[in-house]
């Protein structure tokens, strides 16, 4: 998994189909924290379609700066690195892309096979959401009931991350911020309960705070 505190991957495995030319080109894409479940992920999908023409394939892992790539036996140069380089220009970690060819009976040429390659590769990074992931404190705020309706309004306002409310004998709201930026939300916190919130970190997590 990356150790930095942001960066891009995808959310979730996706499966996608272009035709080109009677050739079918299926990309399937996985997040991965490390080389290992790439190369598992892999030899799944080399299993899967034991019976296609190409198994083509490109995985970046931000650890190490790890990135591998194969033609599987589509000319040199036609394949692997047009999956991998729509992995980059989208700036994508921690990901493996499998893409499956099936021959279609008509050839494709040098730059059909690049440019379908790269298309199925994006396509395939898009149906599987690409996110921004951030590394973020989760604060715990406690605040009495007659600084609900203050407290909602500023989070929204503001902007942060709130992913739950709970509703005791205080209100407690859990809201994530980047660990960049816990101190100032802290701070702005105090200043706007006159000090009548407890602001506590509870845990230190990835958060997904964009989809492209």
């Amino acid at each position: 998994m990356s150790k930095k505190d942001v960066y891009k991957t995808v959310k979730e495995q996706s499966r996608s189909l272009l035709v080109e030319k009677k050739s079918k080109f299926i990309a399937n894409v996985k997040p991965v924290d490390n080389e290992e479940e790439a190369l598992e992920f892999l030899a799944q999908m080399r299993s899967e379609y034991s019976d296609a023409t190409h198994n083509v394939y490109a995985y970046v892992i931000d650890e190490n700066n790890i990135f591998r790539y194969s033609d599987d036996g589509e000319p040199s140069g036609t394949a692997g690195m047009p999956v991998l380089d729509a992995v980059r220009k989208a700036g994508i970690v921690d990901v493996i892309v499998v893409v499956t060819r099936y021959f279609g009976g008509t050839l494709l040429g040098t730059g059909g096979l690049v440019h379908t390659y790269g298309a199925s590769a994006k396509q395939g990074l898009i149906e599987s959401k690409i996110v921004t992931r951030q590394l973020c404190d989760i604060l715990s705020v406690k605040t009495d009931y007659t600084l609900l309706g203050k407290m909602q309004h500023e989070i929204k306002e503001r902007g942060y991350l709130l992913s739950d409310t709970i509703y005791e004998d205080l209100v407690t709201f859990i809201i994530s911020c980047p660990v960049d930026m816990t101190d100032k939300v802290i701070a702005d916190i105090t200043d706007m309960t006159n000090a009548g919130a407890l602001c506590e970190k509870i845990d230190k997590k990835y958060v997904d705070v964009e989809e492209v």
